[in-house]
């Protein structure tokens, strides 16, 4: 491939993209679909005012359009899900400015997925890979940014992060695997006798207090169901003494441009909608992503965060579900964890050094802690 010959462009937000172009490179990944990608951009969830500037990749041969790159400038590290504040102290106390910085990311989604995508007629997809690193690391330093981010990779962009000399950062997320469950008693089945018996008395707790849930489709919803969900949304960020990342456009641009791919768990207590959670559902794959509540009812959470889409995903033969970030308290309901990571470059040299060697360190006490995670395994002994 003669890397000359392509034209590296890069684009203030996907509307100068052509759609279907976009789509032929994403694949079946919901949230890198370009219809969820857009409906960020035109929701205003990201732009200059929330610190999440669009600024894309791609790359052409001629007139087709060969790859691209979901990339965003970042004013700060909310909603990224890889914690590096400690590294903007650090490189701001030396004296340097660590914000503006460039990720490669699904916003607030620390869900992993392809970041280079590349169409699958390309002859060398590890030679472009290598260059489209190179365009994004040089960017940083035409512009002056502190560094580039790839996070959440899955394997094969990883790899290409890997050979263009990324810093590898682990982390640990919790997923809940079907493998194929005849129905709810068939997964409880296989779990110990405690987890077992711990979810039956979270799921009777709730049935006891009046609580009933449906689950509703994009084609399905209605605005008032929508309504509700973001208010039990905003509710419960600001319990939490914070604000929500999305607005009500938002869900509303995604249930009806992806209608077959949303879904919207909503719980009513004596006939009354009281709290309601979204999924979004990929090939073989359902990732829970927001939820809220205007009650306070016992083990409501659990229930419609993890035990209805687990019982969804048992009813439709899917076989992940992946119930957002962080979480031990997963393990108790049947999930298990697996490694997630991310990659890193570093403008300045000595600052890069700096990182790889922390990451060393932290790699080693991960290590340790997926260890002891797996050691608590919520399933019987083989």
């Amino acid at each position: 491939m003669d890397i000359s010959q392509l034209s590296f462009v890069w684009y203030r937000g996907l509307k100068d993209i052509p759609a279907v172009a976009w789509q032929a490179l994403a694949g079946s990944h919901p949230m890198l679909d370009y219809r969820f990608l857009r409906a960020f951009e035109l929701s205003a969830a990201v732009d200059h005012q929330t610190g999440w500037i669009p600024y894309h990749l791609a790359v052409f041969n001629g007139e087709q359009l060969l790859a691209v790159a979901p990339c965003y400038i970042k004013t700060h590290s909310y909603g990224e899900y890889v914690f590096d504040w400690s590294w903007a102290d650090a490189y701001e106390q030396a004296g340097g400015q660590y914000y503006p910085k460039l990720i490669s990311a699904i916003p607030f989604s620390p869900v992993t997925g392809p970041r280079l995508l590349i169409h699958p007629d390309c002859a060398e997809p590890q030679v472009l890979a290598a260059a489209m690193l190179s365009q994004m690391r040089d960017v940083c330093q035409t512009q002056a940014w502190s560094g580039l981010h790839v996070l959440f990779p899955d394997a094969t962009s990883a790899r290409a992060c890997a050979e263009a000399d990324g810093l590898r950062r682990h982390g640990v997320q919790f997923r809940w695997e079907n493998p194929g469950y005849a129905d709810w008693e068939a997964f409880l089945a296989v779990l110990s006798r405690d987890k077992r018996k711990k979810i039956r008395q979270e799921r009777n707790k709730v049935a006891q207090q009046g609580v009933h849930c449906r689950v509703l489709s994009g084609h399905d919803v209605s605005p008032a169901e929508l309504a509700l969900f973001y208010q039990c949304y905003c509710n419960t960020y600001h319990r939490h003494g914070s604000s929500p990342y999305l607005s009500l456009a938002f869900f509303e641009q995604i249930s009806r441009d992806m209608p077959e791919q949303f879904r919207l768990f909503i719980a009513a207590q004596d006939g009354e909608d009281v709290a309601a959670s979204v999924c979004i559902w990929g090939e073989d794959t359902l990732y829970g992503r927001y939820w809220g509540s205007l009650r306070d009812i016992s083990c409501l959470h659990f229930e419609l965060c993890y035990y209805q889409p687990q019982q969804f995903c048992i009813s439709h033969g899917i076989r992940y579900f992946e119930g957002g970030a962080q979480g031990v308290h997963k393990l108790a309901r049947g999930f298990t964890p697996y490694t997630t990571c991310s990659y890193h470059w570093l403008s300045h040299p000595d600052f890069h050094q700096s990182v790889a060697h922390f990451l060393v360190r932290e790699a080693s006490t991960m290590q340790d802690y997926v260890d002891e995670l797996e050691e608590r395994s919520p399933y019987k002994a083989s």
